[in-house]
C-alpha cells in the first residue's frame, strides 16, 4: 500500500498496546536511500514517561506496523510506558 507523505501529518501515534503517544509533526527522510527515517511526534502524551524538557520524540520508521487511519507502531517496554493505573487504598 502506498501513502502520500502529506498524508501522514496529523495523524495520531499509538503503540500496539494501545498507547497513544502523540500525532505526527514532521518526517525525517532518508535522501540517499529514498525513504522514511522516522516520524517526528508531538503533542506527546505526559503519561508515556519522562519527557521533561521535550516537545517531540523521533521513533524509528522500522518500528512502525500499520498507517491507515491513525499509525500504530510497536511497543517498546521501557520506552513507552503504559498509562499508570490508579493507586488502589
Amino acid at each position: 500500500m502506498r501513502t502520500q507523505v502529506t498524508e501522514i501529518f496529523g495523524l495520531p501515534v499509538y503503540t500496539d498496546r494501545a498507547v497513544f503517544i502523540g500525532n505526527v509533526d514532521d518526517v525525517v527522510l532518508d535522501v540517499d536511500q529514498k525513504k522514511i527515517a522516522a516520524l517526528a511526534i508531538g503533542d506527546l502524551n505526559p503519561e508515556i514517561g519522562e519527557v521533561k524538557g521535550y516537545t517531540g520524540l523521533q521513533i524509528p520508521f522500522r518500528i512502525v506496523k500499520s498507517v491507515g487511519d491513525i499509525i500504530i507502531v510497536r511497543h517498546i517496554p521501557g520506552l513507552f510506558k503504559s498509562p499508570a493505573k490508579e493507586e488502589q487504598p
